[in-house]
Parts: C-alpha cells; sequence; structure tokens
C-alpha cells in the first residue's frame, strides 16, 4: 500500500515542473499584485479596459451580455454541475465524480471563502445589474467556468475522444463570453478576471493530476488476471 508521502510523490510527479512552475507564480503575483489592487479606488488601466469594452461592444449586443452572465451565476452553473455528477454517476465514472465534485466545491472555498475575503477589493462602480455584491478579487466567475467547463471537458473526452475538438472549442466560446459579460455587466475589472483564471487553471492542474495518480493507483491495485 502506497503510504502518503508515496502519493504525495507521485501527484508531484504527475503536475509535472511547467504547471509547478506555474503555480509558483501565479502565488507570488497574487501575493504581490493583489494587496496593490486592493488599495487602488479607480485604478486606471482597469477604468480604461472597461471604458472600452463599452465603446466597442454594439448597443444591441448589451441585453445579450446581461443574459450571459445572468445564465452563468451561481444557480444555473449549480444545475450544471449537478446534470454532469448525474450523468457520471450513471455511468459509474466513479473516479470523475470524485474528481468533479472536488474540483467545482474546491474552487468555491478558494476564491469565495479564502481569496476574496483575504484582499477584500471592492468592485467597479456602475454596475448594470443590481444583484452584483460581494467582493471583487479574484473572480469567481473567471475561476469557477475554467475549472468546471475545462475539467468537465477533460473527463468526457477521455472517454469519449471523438467529442474533444467540440466539447473545448464550445466550452472555450462560452468562457470567453462569460468573461466578455463580465467586463460589459462592469462586475469586475479585468485584472480580476486575469487572476481568476490563473487560479483557475492551477487548481484545475491539481485535480486532473490528482485524477491521473488515482487511476494508475487503482490500476495497480487491480488483482492481475490468469490465463490458462
Amino acid at each position: 500500500m502506497d503510504t502518503p508521502l508515496a502519493l504525495l510523490r507521485a501527484w508531484l510527479r504527475a503536475l509535472g515542473p511547467w504547471r509547478l512552475a506555474a503555480t509558483g507564480l501565479v502565488a507570488v503575483l497574487l501575493v504581490w499584485a493583489g494587496p496593490q489592487l486592493a488599495e487602488q479606488r479607480r485604478p486606471s488601466f482597469d477604468l480604461e479596459v472597461l471604458r472600452t469594452v463599452h465603446q466597442l461592444i454594439p448597443e444591441a449586443l448589451g441585453p445579450l451580455l446581461l443574459r450571459v452572465y445572468q445564465a452563468s451565476g451561481v444557480h444555473l452553473t449549480a444545475v450544471l454541475v449537478l446534470a454532469m455528477l448525474i450523468f457520471l454517476a450513471v455511468k459509474r465514472f466513479w473516479a470523475d465524480l470524485v474528481c468533479l465534485m472536488v474540483g467545482t466545491a474546491g474552487i468555491l472555498l478558494i476564491v469565495d471563502r479564502w481569496l476574496k475575503p483575504l484582499f477584500d477589493r471592492r468592485r467597479p462602480t456602475g454596475r448594470l445589474l443590481e444583484d452584483i455584491s460581494g467582493r471583487s478579487f479574484p473572480s469567481g466567475h473567471a475561476a469557477g467556468s475554467v475549472v468546471f467547463y475545462f475539467l468537465s471537458c477533460c473527463l468526457l473526452a477521455a472517454h469519449y475522444p471523438r467529442l474533444r475538438l467540440p466539447l473545448f472549442a464550445i466550452s472555450s466560446t462560452w468562457v470567453g463570453l462569460v468573461w466578455l459579460s463580465t467586463l460589459y455587466c462592469r462586475a469586475h475589472w479585468l485584472t480580476d478576471i486575469a487572476a481568476g483564471a490563473a487560479v483557475g487553471y492551477v487548481w484545475l492542474s491539481f485535480c486532473l493530476a490528482g485524477f491521473t495518480v488515482w487511476e494508475r493507483h487503482t490500476r495497480s491495485s487491480l488483482p492481475s488476471s490468469t490465463h490458462g
């Protein structure tokens, strides 16, 4: 039976040097930039990005982006997560189910319960929807969309390889729309979205590395078949 230390080493190997380096870089950037961004009431770069977004997007597309932001909220996302979990349970993909549960629940705790209270950054003023509240940095929309949609794509593509390209194409398009709608609604600064996407990528990498180790450990622990 593998010891916890052996499993940790296997997880680090599955994570790989590049993703470990990315994790360290994201951590350094959060520690360095987070407090500075939280102190700025009117960040010039972020304000200019929001102005540019509103100048470039045609007025006719505004209501669509508002609906995209509302559709990407907690309630619909919870329904999608539940539907995905039910699908994995019906297919008896138990490792995938646990991985998705850990991934989606973990990113909520990391962003909403830890990072946002830690940095305590204010959202932009002039928000276009009344039900936008809470702190701003990093963006939970950005982090959550990266983890849920791309983790789901990775898990499904492992079982249905022919669906890999359409799954990632559709998910990438939707995630891009969610980020754009977040800026249009003035729910987040661009730096919030960039930080959320980075945190989401790191947590996604952690989950996939853990899933890989679990799968290898499960296969190695199965009794070998005998042939007469």
